[in-house]
């Protein structure tokens, strides 16, 4: 029996561009390439060894919070954006990691936007880590209306925690 929340979080979720949607099987080769390129991983502690990704790719189809973010023109597999609650201190974190080819071209922030204001309709606040250094981070977390709450070492690196409360944007 799946409680509102997680039949909502398994509900597919629609952008101007983009399809936010459970994990399938034909991504697993693109969400791999999320895990182990060094460019991506930079800010998250390098490329994920060998033995891990054989088990996210094991467990990643279909995880609850774990959303593929595809172009909706072509079908094209951008990144992944994951919300999990509880996550963190209690609060929904979300999380999010996208394919370099696709960078700077505005993907992450809406695809971000969307699932924290859908995030933010069953729970009171939504909050993002990212690595202090990761300027690009830290400016789309903003540009989706996220604020600095806290800063603090973990994975032996800066970090800082974002946050949003209350209801969407628009």
């Amino acid at each position: 029996m799946h409680s509102s929340s997680t039949a909502r979080a398994a509900v597919a979720l629609t952008t101007e561009r983009l399809l936010l949607r459970p994990v399938q099987a034909r991504d697993v080769e693109a969400v791999t390439r999320l895990w182990t390129d060094p460019e991506v991983r930079f800010h998250l502690g390098g490329p994920v060894v060998d033995q891990v990704v054989r088990i996210r790719q094991r467990r990643v189809v279909g995880a609850p919070g774990v959303h593929a973010v595809v172009r909706a023109s072509d079908g094209i597999l951008l990144g992944l954006v994951t919300v999990e609650p509880a996550a963190r201190d209690g609060e929904t974190e979300v999380s999010y990691q996208f394919l370099p080819e696709h960078w700077g071209q505005g993907y992450a922030r809406e695809a971000v936007a969307a699932a924290v204001d859908r995030a933010l309709e069953s729970t009171p606040s939504v909050v993002a880590v990212t690595q202090e250094a990761n300027d690009r981070s830290r400016r789309l977390l903003e540009a989706v209306g996220m604020v600095h709450a806290a800063s603090f070492v973990e994975f032996d690196a800066p970090q800082v925690l974002y946050r949003r409360t209350g209801g969407s944007l628009r």
